[in-house]
């Protein structure tokens, strides 16, 4: 396919590309990346000096190769100029997150609430995203966007939350309320981008990886509730309007029934299985409960039969499973993976990758900053 456009919109497509070489083989030199891209030495000079200038990459000391004219100079992301903020919207809660470039967490903060108020939410999330803005402008740094994760399936485009049951919102056009809510604070000019909470953590884990990642790339996400990120051909598969990852309406067998994956597996529901609160349960689980070690055991069970069924589904590469329920490692995912293993080797197939997000609770936070990030660096 041709691409055409504008030549800033051009230019923009060369510079991205570069970053994203620059990332994925740090020390590459300038004649590296005219060899990578096509590019002649001058049109990656000129760039290289833009993204020198604007804090996207730094130079280290020039190589030594014994040979003669100039040493070529390794070229890498620029880890003190530019920040990522993002956001974890969820029930009573909202973690604000910022990292740099390469995914390290240089500032976080919290903010509890008691509504779900529309507008007063908006003001708090406002808030958390101000305070931290202000800390990273204070050191220097240059601020590249907001990203937020929120409960329920997002129009990435418009940045409109469909609907989120847990907050009992409909068509609420959150993106333009936060830019509104942003622009009395001081922070008009800030992009912002709003995506479902597991697709945000799945970009953590692709955006922020230390080596390419095999694709597809299915991310889990077990917290409260039930959800998946997908990504594949080097984007997320957000569906066509927006509902893709909704797996938590799954439908799961249990005593001759048919419940939902998020009524079998999420915190929620297996809390509310034994009668606490979510945080009681957590708590129960650090003791070594048995009534909890048995709940865990028969959700993992279901886990696994999740997991199963999205394997058969969508073929991933590597499978990641997050969010606080992900730090169950004893029953919960042990079960799981017995499950798992169990139907793969009914059918002579060899089980998938399963692998623990690195960044655990905060993957939707730090998630959300790799979100800003992926719609920069892939601008088409």
């Amino acid at each position: 396919m041709a691409i055409t456009g504008d030549q800033s919109f051009l230019k923009n497509i060369n510079r991205m590309a570069m970053i994203r070489l620059i990332r994925g083989q740090p020390g590459l030199s300038r004649a590296d990346l005219a060899t990578s891209t096509g590019l002649t030495k001058s049109t990656i000079s000129q760039l290289v000096q833009e993204l020198v200038d604007e804090g996207w990459v730094s130079e280290d000391a020039a190589l030594v190769t014994g040979s003669l004219g100039r040493r070529p100079t390794p070229l890498r992301l620029n880890t003190e100029r530019l920040a990522l903020i993002g956001a974890d919207l969820m029930p009573g809660r909202i973690d604000v997150a910022a990292t740099n470039l390469t995914g390290e967490v240089i500032g976080t903060t919290q903010r509890t609430m008691d509504t779900t108020d529309i507008i007063k939410v908006v003001t708090i999330l406002a808030d958390g995203i101000a305070e931290l803005a202000e800390q990273l402008l204070a050191q220097e740094r240059s601020l590249l966007g907001v990203g937020i994760g929120v409960p329920g399936p997002v129009h990435a485009v418009s940045g409109i939350l469909h609907f989120s049951p847990t907050f009992g919102w409909r068509d609420v056009p959150l993106r333009d309320e936060l830019r509104g809510a942003l622009a009395l604070r001081g922070l008009a000019t800030l992009p912002v981008y709003v995506q479902g909470r597991a697709a945000t953590a799945a970009l953590g884990e692709v955006e922020f990886a230390s080596t390419p990642v095999e694709e597809p790339l299915l991310y889990i996400h077990l917290g409260l509730s039930v959800g998946a990120g997908v990504f594949v051909s080097d984007r997320l598969l957000i569906g066509h309007g927006g509902f893709a990852g909704g797996v938590g309406n799954q439908q799961l067998k249990s005593d001759g029934e048919h419940r939902t994956a998020e009524e079998l597996i999420g915190l929620n529901a297996m809390a509310q299985s034994l009668g606490i609160s979510p945080e009681e349960f957590k708590l129960r689980v650090e003791a070594n409960d048995p009534d909890v070690e048995e709940t865990l055991k028969n959700a993992g069970h279901y886990l696994g039969v999740l997991i199963h069924n999205l394997w058969c589904t969508f073929d991933p590469a590597q499978i990641v499973l997050g969010g606080v329920c992900s730090r169950f490692s004893g029953a919960y995912i042990d079960a799981a993976l017995q499950t798992l293993n169990a139907r793969a080797a009914e059918g002579f197939l060899r089980p998938p990758s399963v692998t623990i997000a690195r960044f655990g609770e905060q993957a939707v936070a730090i998630g959300a900053t790799a979100l800003v990030l992926h719609q920069i660096v892939r601008p088409m």
